[in-house]
């Protein structure tokens, strides 16, 4: 069997992988090289998931590329703009001429004699290069993580993982509840909320939450009088900056986060489910893109539950407090 040499092999198609592929023919323009993506279309993490509302959960600015800045007025954007985005890139470099679809590397065996690695994929095609760029991400595509739940096969409704979230779900007027405070969850939430009858956010433990506009004024202006560039600066200095303060002054950085909160959510507000017992920025603060989780909580479209699963059963789930949630998915 024939096997394809290079120089340099980078394995995923994701925003990772773009950026070394421009990276390394930018720097080393007389080196080979080909782009190994598992998928049939680029994206990696973006063309996996499809779960409702999906978008980014850090400022595009800052999560894009240094060499094409995000031009988009949406700080935190939806998938298919970033996808649009990626697109773009891939082509406007040539990256897409050196991509290669449809190759899932199975196997890497490093030779010192020939100082070279021999790759091989699921379908037996062989590669080889002097070096790999690994930018396939931390998801497991097969088998995502999932708890183990007492009586989950009791459970009559439907059970869905964001990960492999189906092309259609109906949960018009039906009792959804989200297991989770992530930022997968701080999405789902709002974005099921307009069809379903009720979303409940059932969580172990709170998490920070912050609400920002999802098209940042300042950054436009700085955008429009300056340049992306200056936009990409706001971001980066302004999160540097909220870092820093809320690693100094913990105490006062919680008092404002949650004086935030109680802001959008008036009477809706209960502290005990957003008062984590870690400080501002131990663990991620989740971005709320126009205070859209909270809008939803004072519809009374949304809710929050804080508290541990006993049990599942067939229409519910049973919580160690004593309480049941009615749950249809």
């Amino acid at each position: 069997m024939s096997v394809q040499q290079f120089d340099a092999i980078i394995i995923g198609a994701g925003i990772s992988g773009i950026s070394a592929a421009y990276h390394l023919q930018k720097y080393n323009a007389g080196k080979t090289y080909t782009v190994l993506e598992r998928r049939q279309a680029l994206g990696g993490t973006w063309d996996l998931f499809n779960y409702p509302g999906i978008r980014s959960d850090s400022d595009m600015y800052t999560f894009g590329f240094s060499f094409k800045p995000w031009k988009d007025q949406s700080a935190i954007a939806e998938k298919h703009k970033i996808i649009e985005y990626l697109q773009e890139t891939s082509q406007e470099y040539g990256i897409d001429q050196h991509t290669q679809y449809g190759v899932h590397i199975v196997k890497a065996d490093w030779s010192s004699e020939e100082s070279r690695w021999t790759l091989k994929s699921s379908t037996g095609e062989l590669f080889s290069c002097q070096y790999i760029f690994m930018c396939a991400g931390y998801y497991n595509y097969d088998q995502a993580h999932e708890p183990v739940f007492e009586g989950l096969e009791n459970f009559k409704g439907t059970v869905l993982h964001p990960q492999f979230w189906p092309e259609t779900v109906d949960y018009q007027d039906k009792n959804v509840v989200v297991i989770g405070s992530g930022a997968t969850a701080i999405t789902l939430v709002p974005s099921m909320a307009d069809k379903a009858k009720k979303v409940t956010m059932l969580q172990r433990s709170p998490t920070y939450m912050g609400a920002k506009p999802a098209i940042d004024p300042i950054a436009n202006f700085l955008s429009k009088w300056l340049g992306r560039w200056a936009a990409r600066w706001w971001f980066i200095l302004s999160t540097i900056f909220i870092y820093s303060y809320c690693k100094r002054f913990p105490e006062s950085a919680k008092k404002k986060i949650l004086k935030d909160v109680e802001d959008q959510l008036g009477d809706k507000f209960d502290a005990k489910h957003f008062s984590p017992n870690y400080n501002p920025w131990d663990q991620r603060v989740c971005l709320c893109p126009d205070g859209d989780f909270f809008a939803a909580m004072k519809a009374d479209k949304a809710t929050i539950e804080t508290d541990t699963i006993s049990e599942f059963k067939s229409h519910a789930i049973a919580l160690q407090s004593g309480k049941e949630l009615a749950a249809d998915i």
